[in-house]
């Protein structure tokens, strides 16, 4: 997981626009992020994304119109989104949402070359896990 590295900026203002469903992230070396709550679901940090090892990814799809419920602080240097697909486990760090903010046009790439190479939809709707009861979907 990335850590706080002390190059990281702190945020200096963290705005969840539902609306235009993007998070805007200011920091303090007067860096201005929007990243789009759809980038942030597909490169969640949690294993349930990112799986446990190299390779393991679990390519997210469907996530276009997915919302930000809540957005909890986890100490000094991190949020914790609630998405409105249940979806609650990733933890995202200063560095990681600048990572993000400052990488997404590269990472949009990387994400449809995924698609393309897996032969689905970004808006493909995500296979149920086996056994996952989650009970929360319409």
């Amino acid at each position: 997981m990335a850590g706080l590295t002390p190059q990281t900026p702190q945020p200096t203002s963290i705005t969840v626009h539902q609306q235009s469903r993007v998070l805007e992230v200011g920091f303090a070396d007067g860096q201005q992020f929007r990243i789009p709550f759809e980038l942030m679901r597909v490169y969640s940090p949690s294993a349930e994304v990112q799986g446990h090892g190299p390779g393991q990814e679990v390519l997210q799809t469907g996530k276009r119109e997915v919302d930000i419920i809540s957005l909890a602080p986890v100490g000094n240097y991190a949020v914790q989104p609630t998405f409105s697909d249940g979806h609650d486990t990733g933890i995202f760090s200063w560095d990681y949402l600048y990572h993000l903010g400052s990488q997404q046009v590269d990472l949009w790439r990387k994400y449809e070359a995924r698609l393309a190479e897996a032969g689905v939809s970004r808006d493909a709707d995500m296979p149920a896990k086996a056994g996952s009861a989650c009970g929360h979907h319409h």
